[in-house]
Protein backbone atom coordinates (compact mmCIF):
# COMPACT_ATOMS: atom_id res chain seq x y z
CA UNK A 1 0.00 0.00 0.00
CA UNK A 2 1.03 3.72 -0.85
CA UNK A 3 -0.49 6.59 1.02
CA UNK A 4 -0.19 9.95 -1.05
CA UNK A 5 -1.00 13.69 0.38
CA UNK A 6 -1.17 16.42 -2.19
CA UNK A 7 -0.96 20.02 -0.74
CA UNK A 8 -3.09 22.20 -3.27
CA UNK A 9 -2.55 25.99 -3.19
CA UNK A 10 -5.56 27.66 -4.33
CA UNK A 11 -5.92 31.09 -5.87
CA UNK A 12 -7.22 33.31 -3.18
CA UNK A 13 -10.95 32.67 -2.94
CA UNK A 14 -11.42 29.91 -5.46
CA UNK A 15 -11.56 26.61 -2.79
CA UNK A 16 -15.12 26.51 -2.57
CA UNK A 17 -15.28 26.05 -6.51
CA UNK A 18 -12.63 23.49 -6.56
CA UNK A 19 -13.86 21.37 -3.18
CA UNK A 20 -17.59 21.52 -5.83
CA UNK A 21 -15.19 19.88 -8.75
CA UNK A 22 -13.49 17.67 -6.49
CA UNK A 23 -16.75 16.47 -5.17
CA UNK A 24 -17.86 15.67 -8.52
CA UNK A 25 -14.99 13.54 -9.18
CA UNK A 26 -14.75 11.49 -6.03
CA UNK A 27 -17.44 8.79 -6.98
CA UNK A 28 -15.19 7.89 -9.80
CA UNK A 29 -12.08 7.85 -8.17
CA UNK A 30 -13.43 5.66 -5.45
CA UNK A 31 -14.64 3.27 -7.77
CA UNK A 32 -10.89 2.95 -9.67
CA UNK A 33 -9.07 -0.12 -8.98
CA UNK A 34 -7.01 -0.07 -5.97
CA UNK A 35 -8.46 3.28 -4.81
CA UNK A 36 -8.93 2.54 -0.75
CA UNK A 37 -9.28 6.38 0.46
CA UNK A 38 -9.27 9.44 -1.36
CA UNK A 39 -10.76 12.83 0.25
CA UNK A 40 -10.04 16.12 0.49
CA UNK A 41 -8.95 17.93 4.28
CA UNK A 42 -8.79 21.20 5.25
CA UNK A 43 -7.84 23.09 8.18
CA UNK A 44 -9.69 22.16 11.68
CA UNK A 45 -10.48 24.42 13.61
CA UNK A 46 -8.86 23.50 17.23
CA UNK A 47 -7.09 25.28 20.00
CA UNK A 48 -3.88 23.35 19.70
CA UNK A 49 -0.84 25.40 19.93
CA UNK A 50 0.69 22.87 18.15
CA UNK A 51 -1.19 22.93 15.03
CA UNK A 52 0.75 24.76 11.84
CA UNK A 53 -2.32 25.86 9.55
CA UNK A 54 -1.89 25.77 6.21
CA UNK A 55 -4.98 28.84 5.63
CA UNK A 56 -8.29 29.47 3.15
CA UNK A 57 -6.24 28.59 0.22
CA UNK A 58 -5.46 25.12 0.63
CA UNK A 59 -6.50 21.43 0.52
CA UNK A 60 -5.18 18.70 1.19
CA UNK A 61 -6.22 15.58 -0.52
CA UNK A 62 -5.53 12.19 1.76
CA UNK A 63 -5.11 9.39 -0.95
CA UNK A 64 -4.66 5.76 -0.42
CA UNK A 65 -3.74 3.20 -2.86
CA UNK A 66 -3.16 -0.50 -2.83
CA UNK A 67 0.02 -0.53 -5.16
CA UNK A 68 2.26 2.52 -7.06
CA UNK A 69 0.63 0.91 -10.63
CA UNK A 70 -2.99 1.92 -9.22
CA UNK A 71 -1.99 4.95 -8.50
CA UNK A 72 -0.57 5.75 -11.90
CA UNK A 73 -3.53 4.46 -13.05
CA UNK A 74 -5.30 6.62 -11.62
CA UNK A 75 -2.91 9.60 -12.68
CA UNK A 76 -4.15 9.03 -16.26
CA UNK A 77 -7.77 8.22 -15.96
CA UNK A 78 -9.93 10.10 -18.26
CA UNK A 79 -12.28 11.76 -15.68
CA UNK A 80 -8.66 12.45 -13.50
CA UNK A 81 -7.81 14.36 -17.32
CA UNK A 82 -11.04 15.94 -17.35
CA UNK A 83 -10.95 16.90 -13.90
CA UNK A 84 -7.63 18.77 -13.73
CA UNK A 85 -8.29 20.96 -16.80
CA UNK A 86 -11.57 22.05 -14.83
CA UNK A 87 -9.95 22.88 -12.03
CA UNK A 88 -6.71 24.82 -13.62
CA UNK A 89 -8.29 28.32 -13.31
CA UNK A 90 -8.24 27.42 -9.34
CA UNK A 91 -5.16 25.70 -8.62
CA UNK A 92 -1.55 28.12 -8.36
CA UNK A 93 0.55 25.14 -7.00
CA UNK A 94 0.69 21.05 -6.08
CA UNK A 95 2.69 19.41 -3.84
CA UNK A 96 2.47 15.73 -3.78
CA UNK A 97 4.01 13.20 -1.30
CA UNK A 98 4.07 9.58 -2.02
CA UNK A 99 5.03 7.48 1.35
CA UNK A 100 4.88 4.10 2.28
CA UNK A 101 4.00 2.82 5.73
CA UNK A 102 7.03 2.15 7.95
Amino acid sequence: MIHVLATVELNPGTREQFLAEFHGVMPAVHAEIGCVAYGPAVDATTDLPQQQRLGDNFVVIVEQWESLEALKAHLVAPHMLAYRERVKPFVANVRLQILQPA
